[in-house]
């Protein structure tokens, strides 16, 4: 029995208190929802993988609507460093995380092969662990969350288990976060639409169709966006010229 009893003392599972963790992560959902920006969001999820896991370094990669990666928050110019020579066409477990949507452990980099490039350049920024760990949704990937230590063997079960919660957390939270900020340039977009029809609509005496159809002809003839010749109407009180 005492066997046993010391066996269950020595697993790192049993020593955790499960009950603050999931009260800690239930804060940082909170936290993130009512952050007031994407970017707040991201440097939440980056500063709580700090805290929570073995490492001195954390980024996130966020996948861009034409299917390009973009680095929102680092924690460290380390960490800009690994991204942006990915994102310049290096092959690394970047890209290999966000193509499979797959988290990507390196144990050591000294002793990974599959990336001799990266491996040269992480080793020179002085990092010997890495653990990927992709940021999805139901709608599609929407990320990575990179982690980085200058120890080898750095993430074991406990770090990987952690890393994946506070990811599917970070997912969901940029998401919303994204889904906002679309709505939110969308209704400034008609709001400026609507203030540029009405200058027209008392210059002009317009109809409101016919002042839409005015901003949209211009629009089109410039290859200008709807909103754009809104505001430039609204600044200057007068249409590009075509």
């Amino acid at each position: 029995m005492a066997d046993t009893e010391q066996e269950l003392t020595d697993d790192p599972f049993a020593r955790k208190d499960f009950g603050q963790t999931a009260d800690t992560f239930s804060r940082l959902a909170m936290e993130m929802h009512e952050a007031q920006s994407m970017d707040e969001t991201i440097q939440m999820v980056v500063d709580f993988a700090l805290q929570a896991l073995t490492c001195e370094y954390a980024g996130v990669a966020l996948r861009t609507a034409g299917g390009g990666l973009e680095i929102p928050a680092v924690t460290d110019p380390v960490v800009a460093g690994i991204y942006e020579f990915q994102t310049a066409g290096g092959d690394g477990p970047l890209v290999l995380c966000m193509q499979e949507r797959a988290t990507v452990l390196v144990p050591d980099v000294v002793e990974d092969a599959r990336w001799l490039k990266w491996a040269k350049k992480v080793l020179d920024l002085g990092v010997r662990s890495v653990l990927d760990v992709p940021l999805w949704t139901s709608a599609g990937p929407v990320g990575v969350l990179g982690l980085y230590s200058r120890q080898p063997d750095a993430f074991g079960p406990d770090e990987i288990a952690v890393a994946y919660i506070l990811a599917r957390h970070a997912a969901v939270a940029v998401a919303s976060a994204r889904r906002e900020e679309h709505l939110k340039v969308a209704v400034d977009a008609r709001k400026l639409v609507g203030q540029a029809m009405g200058i027209l609509m008392e210059r002009y005496n317009l109809t409101g169709d016919q002042a839409f159809q005015v901003l949209r002809r211009y629009s089109q003839d410039t290859n200008t966006k709807l909103r754009d010749v809104a505001q430039q109407l609204i600044d200057s009180r007068r249409l590009p010229s075509v």
